[in-house]
């Protein structure tokens, strides 16, 4: 199961938080400076996964910003790893080439991604096709 999600750039400033586990604000403050301290230093020759407290984060950086998911420690890292390669896919096809700058302006966008993407801390849809397809249908209710 998920715990969270987090968009980090090297800076450390997050921008993009879904939490799927109820944390105290402090201690979502905590997580997000720890997962950013923890994966900013790791050597591009290790593996994209960590253990992290009771959990396992996995990772993955793309240009500047660094695609994080906290999961259960025996869940299938690989999946998660293949679900954020996904993810990233579909908010670039999506924003027609992602930048940091769509992910501050356009949050709420990014949002319903994650949304069309993960539901309850689990995969909801991998379909590229389906979620871009949701997407485009969502654009025109707007």
């Amino acid at each position: 199961m998920i715990r969270f999600i987090l968009i980090q750039n090297r800076a450390g400033k997050t921008r993009l938080a879904k939490w799927y586990m109820p944390f105290a604000d402090d201690e979502k403050q905590k997580l997000i400076e720890e997962v950013h301290a923890l994966v900013t230093v790791r050597d591009a020759k290790h593996t994209n996964f960590v253990e992290f407290r009771n959990f396992k984060v996995v990772y993955r950086r793309y240009a500047g910003l660094y695609f994080c998911i906290c999961i259960d420690i025996y869940d299938n890292s690989l999946a998660y790893l293949e679900a954020i390669h996904n993810f990233v896919e579909v908010l670039n096809e999506y924003f027609h080439n992602l930048c940091e700058l769509d992910l501050n302006f356009n949050f709420y966008k990014v949002y319903v991604v994650v949304d069309e993407m993960f539901l309850c801390g689990e995969m909801r849809e991998t379909s590229q096709g389906k979620v871009l397809k949701q997407l485009q249908f969502l654009q025109t209710l707007e």
